[in-house]
């Protein structure tokens, strides 16, 4: 009995424990509940706006491939009625040309029995047919050709014909050519020969028609090409040919070969003429530009020297304010020299403004020479002119990125006429102009002796320095001679 209610007691005991317990697993298993819900609907909005999100971006594509369709479409309708349109053409033109066709035929058949006909005519009455007559009047017609049956039918319109000295030295390089071909046309002496030859006249003459008619300004060297490349050409079908009359066509193409060069270089001295024309426009335009440009600068240089006339004139008239003022003897003294001092400022200003307007409506500036050793080697110089107050402002800009070193001045002469005088020297150093064509280019083979006597002779006062500094130039020589002798140490 006591047993039991040792054991009643200690289940008691227990009890509250494992009902403690149970309550908690009770919690977990709501909180596990809750926390399910809260996933499945997690899961659940997640699913709806991925969703959604497919459902738009489905409907997107298919608004898309819609539209796309309906345009394929639309091109596609376009295209069906163009070509319902052009077979419609082409079966019209079909038509025609069975119509036609069918013409043709009929006209051939009658032809074909007349030629026939005239076969057989020839065949049983030979002496129907006098071939002397056929050549007597093949004669009259070569007769009647005003420059012969070897010259070229068709003359195309080349630019050589617009100028009259260019079409006389054509005209005298074409007798050259005729006569020519008329040497070399009397060393046939059978009939296949000398028509062979004469075909490939007219040929070789046609050819260069087309290549002196798509001659241009950049390919007279493609042009010259073409022409050997034609002689070559003729070479070759005669060798291949016949080879008796070889050794003649080979001495005959060789001597007609430079008088086919000299006609492309004869029609090139067009393209040249033209190039210097444009280049000439080309410089005028750049001329005006730069004009302007130092106009620009003049005006701004009177403007900046008109505000510091202002400030001198304030300060003067602020001085003679204090002078109609003052009654210190050294005071008064000291105000008059200070408004002396100013005066000569201003008329320094003037003169300075006076001189600007000289340059901006007038010819005066300085003509430059000067060289580039390290760009250009010491036998190239520039000869420019420039309107600028200080002219070493356009020097600095000529040696600016675009050249690897500044420039050395050798002479700045200054003149009222500096325009004139530096046309004169481009027109006494123009056989020594590097570039030909765009006279913009203002560089000259020279030395500097030739060009200190030159600018001596016009200006004995000038400086004239001879000496070539090039001290950029010589500095980078020296630094890469020293790792130079680097190298070669290390090695």
């Amino acid at each position: 009995m006591f047993k039991k209610i040792k054991e009643l007691l200690a289940v008691n005991k227990v009890l509250p424990v494992k009902e403690q317990k149970l309550k908690e697993l009770e919690t977990k298993l709501q909180d596990k509940h809750k926390l399910i819900e809260e996933i499945t609907t997690e899961v659940k909005n997640g699913m709806q706006a991925e969703r959604e999100e497919i459902l738009s971006k489905a409907k997107k594509e298919a608004l898309d491939i819609l539209t796309q369709t309906e345009k394929d479409l639309s091109e596609l309708s376009d295209k069906k009625s163009t070509l319902e349109g052009d077979v419609s053409e082409l079966e019209e033109k079909l038509t025609s040309n069975r119509t036609e066709l069918e013409k043709i035929l009929k006209k051939t058949k009658k032809f074909s029995t007349e030629s026939v006909g005239l076969k057989i005519l020839i065949e049983r009455f030979p002496g129907a047919i006098n071939f002397d007559e056929i050549q007597n009047e093949l004669e009259t017609l070569n007769e009647s050709l005003e420059e012969g049956v070897l010259d070229t039918i068709v003359s195309l319109d080349l630019h050589h014909k617009d100028s009259k000295l260019l079409r006389k030295e054509m005209s005298a390089n074409n007798r050259l050519i005729k006569n020519l071909l008329k040497s070399y046309q009397t060393r046939y002496t059978t009939k296949a020969n000398l028509t062979i030859y004469n075909l490939m006249v007219i040929g070789l003459q046609a050819e260069l028609q087309n290549i002196l008619y798509t001659l241009s300004y950049s390919n007279v060297e493609k042009a010259e090409e073409k022409a050997k490349d034609l002689i070559n050409k003729y070479l070759i079908i005669c060798a291949e040919g016949n080879a008796s009359i070889l050794p003649t066509i080979t001495r005959f193409l060789s001597e007609l070969e430079p008088l086919f060069i000299n006609a492309i270089q004869i029609e090139y001295k067009y393209y040249i003429q033209k190039e210097k024309e444009k280049e000439e426009q080309r410089r005028i335009k750049e001329q005006m530009r730069q004009e302007a440009e130092e106009r620009k600068l003049l005006e701004q240089e009177r403007k900046k020297i008109e505000k510091e006339e202002e400030k001198y004139l304030n300060e003067m008239n602020k001085n003679k304010e204090l002078l109609e003022k003052e009654i210190d003897e050294d005071k008064i003294a000291a105000l008059k020299a200070r408004l002396v001092e100013l005066q000569g400022q201003i008329d320094q200003l003037e003169e300075q403004k006076e001189e600007i307007v000289k340059r901006a409506n007038g010819r005066a500036g300085y003509v430059y020479v000067i060289s580039n050793l390290g760009s250009f080697g010491d036998n190239t110089f520039k000869i420019g002119m420039t309107r600028r107050l200080n002219p070493l402002d356009r020097i600095d800009e000529l040696g600016d990125a675009s050249v690897p070193f500044k420039f050395d001045v050798h002479a700045m002469v200054f003149s009222d006429n500096a325009v004139d005088l530096e046309q004169k020297l481009h027109q006494t150093l123009d056989k020594s102009r590097v570039n030909k064509i765009n006279l913009r280019k203002e560089f000259f083979y020279s030395n500097v002796e030739e060009l200190q006597e030159l600018v001596q002779e016009i200006d004995p006062t000038v400086e004239f320095t001879t000496t070539m500094k090039a001290v950029e130039y010589r500095q980078s020589q020296s630094i890469l001679n020293e790792e130079e002798t680097q190298v070669l140490q290390n090695a």
